[in-house]
């Protein structure tokens, strides 16, 4: 299965979307802002970034530019619950394959993810 890069700010929201999508077999790993994420991504290959848009220390706009240009080959799903950070967005839809609207249902970033893969 994938490897995945979790970054997200709110800690029960991070473990529970890695839990979920262990039990789809992958793997997965967890950075709270970022500036860690891009930290990570620069130490591992990973298959995908799963990122939460609003974040302290580096936004997830700014860590989807970085990563698509630093890693070419990644594919990128943001997530957010605000629908102006989701027009922020629309800058980077040629690097990023959705942006997905928080809250969301454990079934939804599961078929996100399955279809980031898939793509």
């Amino acid at each position: 299965m994938a490897k995945i890069l979790i970054t997200e700010d709110e800690d029960s929201l991070r473990s529970f979307v890695a839990r979920a999508l262990r039990l789809d077999g992958h793997e997965t790993h967890e950075a709270a802002d970022g500036a860690e994420g891009l930290e990570m991504l620069s130490a591992e290959t990973f298959d995908l970034l799963l990122s939460d848009i609003r974040m302290p220390v580096m936004d997830g706009i700014e860590l989807a530019h970085r990563a698509s240009s630093n890693f070419p080959e990644l594919k990128i799903l943001l997530m957010t619950g605000y629908a102006e950070q989701r027009e922020r967005a629309d800058d980077l839809m040629e690097k990023v394959i959705d942006v997905v609207s928080k809250p969301f249902a454990l079934p939804d970033i599961r078929k996100a993810v399955a279809l980031a893969l898939a793509s």
